[in-house]
């Protein structure tokens, strides 16, 4: 059964003429007298009457305002579709990690909303990996995260790097490491430290560099949200490990102490065998990238969205990385 079909259905049984629905229809008499013949044979029912004044036989009866209902369906489908293609979507989900949501997407959100008034934007602040997983299920348009190259290395994805930055270390301004300007890998497996929840990026990266360096992560306490790391850190002996970016209100707190961390000694990468890790590899960075889906790409609103982030860190046009 072919919605042509049950178009000139509907056609001959509102005009009762099989030439005025061919007019109605766009084609000619004998296409419309085809397409009914081949609905009732898959029907198995006769569904008019072929009379001076063509009518509905009991089956046509019962059969019309289910197929009334179908095209009326396909017409809302067809439509929904032609204004998703026009940009006129509802709305626009976005997850983000917490430093980018503070910092980087407000002046981007401004804009946006400037430009699409009708799209309704719904930003929410998520771990990256946990971002990425509603990505991947439907539930956001676009995440800003930190690359996880296991989650995002399939066709259907599209990744753009944004920006790079340094792992720093968290602390009170009397806390001991606050004596190195550049505090040593090794005094880092020293103190209890205060890490992401399961599903953020940064919980997954801190504990792969300690288990690459064959060191136990003193993992005291696990938060969501950099109020609460300020809170807890600057009350003692407890660090944290955080991106450059989620650390600019620290640095204005008198309270606490913000220092960069050394890169491994050669020593160390020796001892480790760590010889295929490159110079830039030996400090701790994290990448930030924009991660979206080819088909969403086609939608203006989304699409425009990308655009604007990737401008907003002078980055070039979105293009496909992963997958």
């Amino acid at each position: 059964m072919r919605i042509e079909q049950l178009q000139a259905f509907l056609a001959v049984a509102e005009t009762g003429n099989f030439g005025q629905a061919a007019r109605k229809c766009g084609v000619t008499q004998s296409t419309i007298s085809r397409q009914i013949q081949s609905l009732e044979a898959d029907l198995g029912l006769p569904l008019f009457h072929r009379t001076a004044q063509t009518k509905l036989t009991l089956g046509g009866e019962h059969f019309f305002p289910h197929a009334r209902k179908i095209c009326q369906e396909w017409e809302n489908a067809e439509r929904a579709l032609s204004e998703l293609r026009e940009g006129k979507q509802p709305e626009l989900c976005v997850a983000a990690i917490h430093s980018v949501c503070s910092y980087y997407l407000p002046p981007t959100l401004q804009t946006f909303c400037r430009n699409y008034p009708d799209v309704q934007l719904r930003v929410t602040a998520l771990g990256s990996d946990r971002a990425l997983k509603v990505l991947r299920d439907g539930l956001v348009d676009v995440a800003v995260v930190m690359n996880n190259r296991f989650l995002t290395a399939s066709p259907e994805m599209v990744v753009h790097f944004l920006y790079e930055e340094p792992v720093e270390v968290l602390m009170a301004a009397h806390h001991p490491l606050a004596q190195y300007p550049k505090v040593p890998w090794q005094e880092l497996a020293r103190y209890p430290q205060v890490v992401f929840k399961d599903g953020y990026g940064m919980q997954r990266l801190v504990q792969e560099r300690f288990a690459l360096l064959g060191t136990k992560l003193r993992a005291a306490m696990e938060l969501n949200t950099l109020d609460a790391f300020r809170g807890v850190v600057r009350q003692g002996e407890l660090i944290a490990l955080l991106p450059q970016s989620a650390l600019m209100e620290a640095r204005k707190d008198s309270t606490l102490a913000v220092r960069a961390i050394s890169s491994l000694p050669e020593a160390l990468v020796r001892e480790k065998h760590l010889t295929n890790l490159s110079a830039s590899d030996s400090g701790l960075t994290r990448q930030v990238v924009l991660v979206t889906t080819r088909d969403r790409l086609q939608i203006p609103p989304i699409a425009h969205f990308c655009e604007l982030v990737c401008q907003s860190f002078q980055c070039d046009r979105l293009s496909i990385v992963g997958g």
